[in-house]
């Protein structure tokens, strides 16, 4: 599939944004074990504007990513298309504009998924930030404001018309949040919408190969985003690929493995920032790996709480040595 003549992959695994998760570091990793398709961490518009560091820092890409995105959110026209020339400079492929990011500090302020709430906005900024760039401009939104106002066919057109190129969808409300099950029947009727030619990309609760696999051939989506399943879990865009092209899944990966993973993906995390703040970084990562092991509520606490690399490196070395045969 390709968007405004980049080739983003066929039926495309998409790395979705997450603030604090989809650093460089993490996206080298899920580009090593397959995706296709890498979003930043959201970047506000204000401070770009205002060069926050923080925020500056959050454009940096390696050639390595491509395809890769930036996106950016903020509730005012003027400082979006700015911040939109900004990215523009550090060459990403696409800029995306996030309509969907549901936390109180951004959709009370009216910015992310708070423009379902004022979409004559919505459509405005999507028609300037376009007009402002020469590089394609995507979106990403979920299917309305609460379960009462479901208004995502009538967005998608309009999005179109004003000339994002491609739309991602995430199956909630901004009310849901993250609770519930995503619902994906909206998300298939844009898709089989007659008027809608760009491309539809699906999101919301992919956490196995045969729910990807039902994504696309029951809901015809272009391609598909998954974003919390990926947390302590990178090589989820492999176990896909390999149940795509084969019908078999691959088994999980083992302790050793996984140990073997993550230490590689720490490092980076602490050359990327520093040794404090890359391994506080990596505990949401850590947290969600080794589930299922017997008996390991105290060395999880341990490997979650251990202040440096070197201690961290004796708790994987206890952990290593108590579940080596385990899965």
């Amino acid at each position: 599939m390709k968007i405004a003549g980049i080739e983003v992959g066929t039926r495309p695994l998409i790395l979705a944004p997450m603030e604090d998760v989809t650093n460089p570091p993490f996206r080298k990793f899920c580009k090593k074990y397959g995706a296709d398709w890498l979003y930043s961490e959201f970047v506000s518009a204000d401070a770009l504007v205002r060069s926050v560091n923080k925020s500056v820092k959050k454009l940096t890409i390696d050639e390595e990513e491509r395809p890769v995105t930036i996106q950016i959110y903020g509730r005012f026209i003027d400082s979006m298309v700015e911040a939109a020339k900004i990215v523009e400079e550090v060459k990403p492929d696409f800029i995306d504009i996030n309509f969907g990011c549901p936390v109180k500090r951004v959709a009370q302020k009216g910015a992310g998924a708070g423009l379902l709430r004022d979409i004559p906005l919505m459509m405005e900024m999507a028609k300037r930030v376009v007009k402002a760039v020469k590089l394609p401009v995507t979106a990403k939104t979920r299917l309305g404001w609460d379960c009462e106002n479901i208004i995502i066919e009538d967005i998608a057109e309009r999005l179109q018309d004003v000339g994002i190129q491609a739309l991602a969808i995430h199956g909630r409300t901004r009310s849901q949040m993250y609770a519930g099950e995503a619902d994906w029947e909206p998300i298939g009727k844009v898709k089989n919408n007659p008027r809608i030619k760009i491309p539809i990309l699906g999101n919301g609760d992919i956490t196995s190969p045969q729910l990807a696999k039902e994504a696309f051939e029951r809901y015809g989506v272009d391609g598909v985003m998954i974003g919390r399943a990926t947390i302590g879990r990178p090589w989820i865009f492999k176990q896909i690929k390999h149940y795509f092209e084969t019908g078999e899944l691959l088994p999980d990966l083992s302790v050793c493995e996984q140990i073997e993973i993550i230490k590689e993906q720490i490092m980076l995390s602490v050359e990327w920032i520093d040794e404090v703040r890359g391994l506080l970084h990596m505990r949401r990562h850590m947290a969600s790996m080794f589930k299922g092991l017997p008996h390991f509520r105290d060395l999880r606490i341990r490997m979650l709480q251990a202040p440096s690399i070197e201690e961290l490196w004796q708790v994987f070395d206890e952990i290593e040595m108590r579940y080596r045969d385990s899965l």
